[in-house]
Parts: structure tokens; sequence; C-alpha cells
């Protein structure tokens, strides 16, 4: 009976953990970002950022727990949505959040110029977009082209992993973009643009190659995988929009000091928190 009601305990909390972890990591933010407005009521820290923060964790909660994750392990339609909520619209709602300005903002002086200098030093290359473009996008080719899904599937080690790949890869990606921390080795607004073109229509190819069959390697049923094609076909197209809109959104024209309007041409652009 103790044994039985250990092993129910058990498979709970297997169940359910993501759930504690992600309300810790909202837990964590919502701290930061009071003390950031008490800190400096001047300049305070905007509460849709704050909404954007939850609701990104929101949708990992919706992929990570029941319903949706059970139907994840069993049909490949399940896996394809998963894989959209997390590797596409959580970090849209993540990285528009600004984790790192607010963590630079709460740390101490020390602190925060190392972990600037990191963000201008070994994480460098990361800011830029064709390592995000590879790591995002050019994967999914090896995953779903190759035997690597199945092998993936098989161990639930496999499985977190590549939830955690499709996160962090997908946060990294709309980091790159149209995130508002700070990107050192970042390009302007016409390449970040072709960039996230390569990723609509790669992202468009995969998905009709996969509708149709050609090369992938999915052990799943036809109808599956083609249900599974049109979520990354349809959810694909719509969550680059948005990164689109986020990208126009948050662009702002760089402001020419006097003495500067005599210069060789106008200003391009730059990103800014707001």
């Amino acid at each position: 009976m103790h044994h039985a009601r250990h092993d129910a305990g058990t498979a709970v909390f297997g169940v359910w953990w993501p759930a504690l972890v992600l309300l810790a990591c909202a837990g964590a933010y919502l701290l930061l970002a009071r003390r950031a407005r008490h800190r400096n009521p001047a300049r305070g820290w905007r509460r849709w950022r704050s909404a954007a923060f939850l609701a990104g964790l929101g949708l990992l909660v919706l992929a990570l727990l029941p319903p949706l994750a059970p139907f994840a392990h069993t049909d490949f339609r399940g896996h394809m949505a998963q894989h959209m909520l997390i590797g596409m619209y959580a970090p849209l709602g993540i990285v528009l959040a600004a984790p790192v300005t607010l963590l630079l903002r709460n740390l101490p002086a020390a602190r925060a110029r190392q972990v600037t200098a990191l963000l201008h030093g070994r994480a460098r290359l990361l800011a830029h977009p064709a390592p995000a473009l590879l790591l995002s996008t050019g994967t999914l080719l090896l995953l779903y082209f190759t035997p690597l899904f199945h092998l993936a599937m098989q161990h639930p080690a496999g499985h977190w992993l590549l939830h955690a790949h499709f996160l962090l890869s997908g946060c990294l990606f709309v980091h790159v973009i149209a995130g508002p921390d700070p990107a050192p080795a970042r390009p302007g607004v016409p390449a970040r643009l072709v960039c996230l073109g390569l990723a609509v229509a790669a992202h468009a190819l995969m998905a009709q190659a996969m509708y149709g069959g050609f090369f992938v390697d999915v052990h799943a049923p036809i109808s599956q995988v083609q249900g599974g094609a049109v979520i990354m076909y349809y959810g694909g197209d719509l969550a680059e929009l948005m990164l689109a809109a986020a990208l126009v959104a948050t662009w702002r024209p760089v402001r020419r000091r006097p003495e500067d309007r005599h210069g060789p041409g106008p200003a391009l652009g730059s990103l800014e928190v707001g």
C-alpha cells in the first residue's frame, strides 16, 4: 500500500515538475521586476513585459503538461504542436520580456559589468543571425529527415533534450531578430529581415516535403505525418509573422545630434529597449 502511494506520488511529480520549475521562473521574474520599479521609479519596468514573460511561460505549461504532453508521445501531430509552442511561440513572450536587461538592472554594478563583458565577448558570435538560423531551423533537417527523431523518441532523456533544444534555439533566434536585450554583434534591420525570410522559406519547404513524404524519416502513420506538416506550415508562418511584427514594432530611427546633421548621410536606425 505504501509502495503504491509512493509510486503514485512519484508519477504525479514526474508529470507536474515542469509546472513547478516554470512557476519558480515566473516568481523570480516578477520579484526582479518589482525590485526594478522600487529601485528606480523614474525608469520602472513596463508591465507589458512582465505579461509577455508570463504568457511565454504559460505556453510552455500548455506544451509540457497534460493533455498535450501525453498526446505528443503517441501522435506526431501532438509532437509538432508541442514543437511550435516550445520553439516558436513561447520564445516570443520570453525574449520580448527582456530578461537579461531586467537582470542587469538588479545586479550590483560589478556583477553587471561582468555579464556585459560576457555578452560582448564569448557570447558575441551567438548574436549573429547565421548561427541562430542554423541552430533553430537547420537542425530540423537532421531531426525529421534522418533517423534522429526516432532515436530521440525512444528515450525520455532524448525527448527532454529535444524540448531544451527547441526552447533555447528558439529564444536565440527571436533574440537575434527582434530581442530588446543587449546584442553587440547584431546586424542591421535589413540583414535580420533577410534571415527571417530564409527561415520562412526553409520552414515552408520542409513542411511541403514532409507532407509529400519526400525524404522524411518519421515513424508514424501517413495521416499523422501530413497533419504535423500542416501544423508546421501554418503554425510556423503565423509565428514568423508575429516575429516580423515585433521587429517592426521595436525599431526606432536613430536621433542624430545637431553637430552630425552635416554628416555623410542619414542613419539607418537602431533598436532600443522600451
